[in-house]
C-alpha cells in the first residue's frame, strides 16, 4: 500500500486522467468515511421508520432522545435564530461523522480522522459558514471594516486570527486521533518485545516458541482503547462541534 503526496494510504488509482484536476485517487480516507456515511444514511432509516405522532417504539424515543439533545445544544449555544434555520441537523450531522469516523479505529478500520485533509476539509466548511454569517450581520463593509477593529494598526493580526480559526479546529481534532493512533500502535510493538524478551527467559523449544506468540498483546491494549478510541472519540467530536457553534454564533453576532 503506498502513501499519495498527502500521506494518505492509497487503495487504488482510477486510471483515468482529467486535463485540470489530473489523476483521480481513491483513498483508504476516502472509502472508509464513505462505508461510515453509509452507517449514518442506515441507522437514520433505521431510526425513523415507520415513526408515529405518539412514540410506541423503542427506536423512535431514540430517534426524539438525539433530535432534542442537539436542538437544546443549538438553541442553548448559538440562538434560537439559528435553531429555526435549520443548523442542529448539521451539527449533529459533523458529531455524528466525527465520533464514528473515529471510533472506526476500533474495529480495525483507518480512522478518516487521522487524516489531516479530511478535518481541514470540515474546517473549511465551518470558515465559510463564519464568514457568510459576518457578511449577513454587517455587510460587506461591516466585514471589512472588522479587520481594523480595535486599531488599524492590527489588520495583519486580525487577518491571521480569521484563518486560524480553522487551521486550530483541524489541527486540534488531527491531532488528538492521531497522537492516540500512533501511541497504540507503540503499545503493541512495545508488548509484543516485552513478551518475546520474557518468554526468551524460559529455556528450550517451549521458550522459543512462545516467544513468538505476542502473548501480552492480547487483553492489555484494550485498557488503553477505552481512552484512545472511545473516550477521546466521542470528546473530539464534541468539541469540534461546540466550537463551530460558537464560532458561527460569535460570528452572527458581529
Amino acid at each position: 500500500m503506498n502513501l499519495d503526496v498527502h500521506g494518505a494510504r492509497v487503495l487504488f488509482e482510477i486510471p483515468v486522467k482529467i486535463p485540470v484536476l489530473g489523476n483521480i485517487v481513491i483513498t483508504e480516507t476516502v472509502v472508509n468515511t464513505w462505508i461510515v456515511m453509509a452507517v449514518i444514511i442506515g441507522l437514520c432509516l433505521f431510526l425513523t421508520h415507520g415513526m408515529q405522532v405518539h412514540c410506541r417504539t423503542k427506536r423512535q424515543i431514540v430517534a426524539e432522545f438525539i433530535v432534542k439533545k442537539v436542538n437544546g445544544m443549538v438553541g442553548e449555544n448559538m440562538g434560537e435564530h439559528f435553531l429555526k434555520v435549520g443548523y442542529a441537523p448539521l451539527i449533529c450531522a459533523i458529531m455524528g461523522l466525527s465520533a464514528l469516523c473515529s471510533l472506526s479505529s476500533m474495529i480495525g478500520m483507518y480512522a478518516p480522522t487521522s487524516d489531516l485533509s479530511t478535518l481541514l476539509g470540515w474546517s473549511l466548511m465551518v470558515f465559510v459558514l463564519i464568514t457568510y454569517n459576518k457578511f449577513r450581520a454587517g455587510g460587506p463593509l461591516g466585514y471589512i471594516k472588522g479587520y481594523f477593529e480595535p486599531i488599524p494598526v492590527l489588520l495583519p493580526f486580525n487577518i491571521i486570527s480569521e484563518f486560524a480559526t480553522p487551521l486550530s479546529m483541524a489541527f486540534r481534532h488531527f491531532g488528538n486521533i492521531a497522537s492516540g493512533s500512533v501511541i497504540t500502535g507503540l503499545i503493541y510493538a512495545a508488548l509484543a518485545s516485552l513478551s518475546a524478551a520474557i518468554f526468551h527467559l524460559i529455556p528450550g523449544i517451549v521458550g522459543e516458541t512462545l516467544a513468538k506468540i505476542p502473548l501480552l498483546q492480547v487483553g492489555i491494549p484494550a485498557i488503553f482503547s477505552i481512552y484512545f478510541d472511545l473516550f477521546s472519540s466521542c470528546l473530539q467530536a464534541f468539541i469540534f462541534c461546540m466550537l463551530t457553534m460558537m464560532y458561527i454564533g460569535s460570528a452572527a453576532e458581529g
